[in-house]
């Protein structure tokens, strides 16, 4: 197999991702992770993604956060991986990723990409944590990773910075916290999202599962099946349950898309 690196977006979210040897460094050595993720002095991307083909219709992934943590899903990141499994490795437009929470079936369109994801093992935790001002109570979902998810007012204008990383942190989510999630009802029925990730330790454009736990909640309040949903980047994304929210399998569809092929001879990568 070749061995190159790509830059990849689903929604604002960005990755780095290897396949071949390139892969195989990504799964194994974080400080090339750190190095290639640092947005100054790197390529720049919230994470990286290792791509294997297993055969036709099946890829396996591994994920690792711009600090170098593995994580065992990222779902912008597995439409990515699924896009790329297509064009580079030859794979069915319908293919199934190996991650490390489950295996994700994947279909890959034209400009989109829609996954399957499993239910949740249980519906909204609440955790005994100071509901920040202008906010509704916090809830704590699990979509292969932890979510803290919330309603609240005004949040173009939140400052995030200050509000998350308290909440990202806190001693009653256990030492590896949750990513934060707060969203506002927009006037044309759509969900508005701002997210703080984990391994990121800042604000993303966009956090695919997040999003998922964002409409797992509000579709049990609402009674509803599906919902559209948009991150900070403004893409607009769809979950439609495929049972009964909040504890059901979802199908998550929105873009993914390569930004551009990285030259192993460039200066950033000799010696690495």
């Amino acid at each position: 197999m070749r061995s190159e690196l790509y830059k990849l977006e689903g929604a604002g979210n960005d990755f780095v991702l290897g396949v071949g040897a390139w892969a195989r460094r990504l799964d194994s050595e974080p400080d090339l992770v750190r190095r290639l993720c640092d947005r100054r002095r790197g390529i720049g991307a919230d994470g990286t993604l290792s791509l294997e083909a297993v055969a036709t219709d099946r890829v396996r992934l591994g994920y690792r956060n711009a600090d170098g943590g593995e994580a065992v899903f990222c779902a912008n990141g597995t439409r990515c991986a699924a896009r790329a499994a297509v064009e580079l490795l030859g794979c069915d437009p319908k293919v199934v990723v190996e991650t490390g929470w489950a295996d994700i079936a994947a279909e890959v369109g034209e400009s989109r990409v829609s996954l399957e994801l499993p239910s949740p093992d249980a519906g909204p935790q609440f955790p005994e944590i100071a509901v920040p001002e202008g906010a509704t109570a916090l809830c704590l979902m699990e979509v292969g990773v932890p979510h803290l998810v919330a309603a609240t007012e005004g949040l173009e204008d939140l400052d995030l910075a200050a509000i998350a990383p308290p909440l990202r942190h806190h001693a009653a989510l256990g030492p590896a916290g949750a990513n934060v999630n707060l969203y506002e009802m927009a006037a044309d029925g759509s969900v508005r999202v701002r997210s703080w990730e984990r391994g990121v330790e800042g604000e993303t454009l966009s956090c695919g599962s997040g999003l998922v736990a964002v409409a797992l909640v509000m579709m049990a309040e609402r009674g509803t099946r599906d919902i559209v949903l948009i991150p900070l980047s403004g893409d607009r994304q769809m979950v439609e349950a495929l049972g009964e929210p909040p504890v059901c399998a979802t199908r998550f569809t929105g873009p993914a898309r390569f930004v551009a092929a990285i030259d192993p001879s460039d200066d950033l990568l000799r010696g690495i």
